[in-house]
């Protein structure tokens, strides 16, 4: 289902993968620096995620200001939450790369609130840039490490922009529950050596998936 989503003066193309059945969770999607919410990546987890029961909605938003693909997000969560023909309790952020940084950015934002909200009830950073290629003394983790809800981190273990060492030294700071599943040899766009594409998807999307189940059986209880 295709949407337009208000943002300020503009609108955001998103499209909405709808399972069969009524879905009480959310997973709000979005793309890194390049390209847009048609990254096969992100085609294949909302498919994934919406045939085992779990809404999806991706959204484009090109930008590379990471305050105004912050301030973009915040009006996908908005919008989903004042939806009328999608009622959830609840949200996971997942997006890759540099829109994993823009959902860290407005998780810890919203949490500095008055108003206590759980309408966001965890973070998917598929391909987190923790740093510049080759720079790993300036690391991006100063969101993070305000975070409180649950965080997912699927990183490829050959990722120049995230150094696996660096990534476990800043997980092993946050206070929110984590966990981080290593894609073996993998670049930061998820491409691995002699295996197929469809291979390295189909693994990061089952793991997605059994994160967010946890999650919600873990909220239920």
């Amino acid at each position: 289902v295709k949407v337009k989503i208000p943002f300020g003066t503009k609108y955001l193309d998103a499209i909405f993968s709808v399972p069969e059945k009524k879905s009480i969770c959310g997973v709000i999607l979005t793309h890194g620096a390049g390209g847009d919410m048609n990254f096969p990546h992100l085609v294949s987890l909302a498919a994934y995620l919406a045939s085992h029961g779990v809404l999806c909605l991706r959204f484009t938003c090109k930008g590379l200001n990471i305050t105004y693909r912050t301030k973009a997000f915040k009006a996908v969560v908005e919008y989903l939450k004042l939806s009328a023909d999608y009622k959830l309790s609840g949200v996971f952020l997942a997006a890759r790369s540099m829109g994993s940084r823009a959902a860290a950015s407005l998780i810890r934002h919203l949490s500095q609130e008055e108003e206590k909200d759980d309408f966001i009830q965890g973070l998917i950073c598929l391909s987190y840039p923790l740093h510049r290629p080759k720079l790993q003394s300036k690391l991006r983790d100063e969101d993070l490490l305000f975070i409180r809800c649950p965080v997912l981190f699927v990183s490829g273990s050959a990722d120049e922009m995230c150094e696996k060492q660096l990534l476990e030294g800043v997980a092993s700071k946050l206070k929110a529950p984590k966990k981080i599943h290593w894609i073996d040899k993998a670049n930061h766009g998820m491409a691995v050596k002699g295996r197929a594409a469809e291979d390295v998807m189909e693994e990061i999307n089952t793991e997605v998936f059994s994160w967010i189940r946890e999650n919600i059986e873990l909220e239920d209880k």
